[in-house]
């Protein structure tokens, strides 16, 4: 697969990443342990090098998969994980504390069964705890060798520029799609000014773009609590992927494929993570890396999405409070 540069950090990932938090997480079907573990290894064969977990999906489990499965390739991957939320869960609260990110550090390490983590991300901005500090705990880290990058997510530009010069930025992640397009406006400008590499979480839109949701979620799903996914919102934001799927349908490709290859065409530093818990959705997804939309396509996109009004917020309100502005 091809590989990308996040930025001018120098951390080269593959264009296309693994956001492994709906393996035992996101939407109540979760794999069983060692079928989670072979489909990461699958991913890793077919060219995967980046891998997205954190300690706040499980919690902690997911760390514990992760580390199993990619140890045997510790050397040729990138695993980035998450520290930030009070007692792991983003519903308890944000913790940013110096010695909360050391302890979460630790812990870390030793359920990925590594003794570096390759990027490190500030789950969400906490806003009791300066930026500056955050960056500065990073930045020790990183001269212990226990953390080679430093990322944010979620963050504002005002944030990513103080935290930016404490401890170079090397990655944002945060959501993008032809489902949620608002960090084209402020947030693509700064980190292309800065060279930061942006990693789209969500890039299919949490699944919506695939086309396969077009009713009520099931009552275990965890996307019930995102007001974009109530059974009316999906209702009425289907105009969307029945217009993306005429233009993919025209280029003989699936909606989803459509969706990433729009996002990595926007900018040679985006490495988007799209998740899954099925074989044959990592190998279509893994395809998008070798579509390629012309102008004019990419054009067509664009004019049929911002004539498009989606509707929903992308957050239940408690998650909401705890986005960056």
């Amino acid at each position: 697969m091809q590989r990308r540069k996040l930025g001018n950090s120098g951390l080269e990932v593959s264009a296309l990443g693994f956001g492994c938090m709906g393996l035992n997480f996101l939407d109540g079907k979760g794999l069983e342990k060692k079928d989670a573990i072979t489909l990461l290894r699958n991913a890793v064969e077919q060219g995967v090098t980046f891998f997205d977990t954190a300690e706040a999906y499980g919690p902690y489990t997911n760390e514990e998969i992760v580390g199993e499965a990619l140890q045997p390739y510790r050397k040729d991957v990138v695993i980035a994980t998450k520290f930030g939320c009070k007692d792991a869960s983003p519903a308890v609260g944000l913790d940013s504390r110096p010695e909360t990110i050391r302890a979460v550090v630790e812990a870390s390490l030793k359920r990925l069964r590594t003794d570096y983590i390759d990027l490190l991300y500030q789950h969400r901005v906490d806003p009791n705890v300066p930026i500056e500090d955050v960056a500065g705990t990073v930045q020790e880290l990183i001269k212990e060798g226990k953390v080679k990058y430093f990322g944010l997510s979620e963050a504002s530009a005002k944030t990513i520029r103080k935290a930016h010069s404490v401890q170079p930025v090397s990655a944002l992640q945060s959501e993008y799609s032809l489902f949620w397009r608002e960090p084209e406006n402020e947030i693509i400008p700064t980190l292309e000014e800065l060279g930061i590499g942006f990693v789209p979480f969500s890039p299919l839109g949490k699944g919506f773009l695939t086309g396969i949701i077009n009713k009520k979620l099931e009552d275990v799903d965890r996307r019930n609590i995102i007001p974009r996914f109530s059974e009316e919102n999906i209702k009425a934001n289907m105009v969307l992927v029945d217009a993306l799927s005429e233009i993919a349908e025209q280029k003989s490709i699936t909606t989803g494929q459509l969706a990433l290859a729009w996002l990595l065409a926007q900018k040679p530093w985006i490495a988007p993570i799209p998740g899954t818990t099925k074989l044959h959705r990592l190998e279509e997804n893994i395809a998008s890396t070798t579509v390629v939309l012309t102008a004019d396509e990419l054009a067509k996109i664009n004019t049929t999405v911002n004539d498009i009004e989606l509707v929903g917020d992308r957050y239940p309100e408690f998650l909401e409070k705890q986005i960056d502005r």
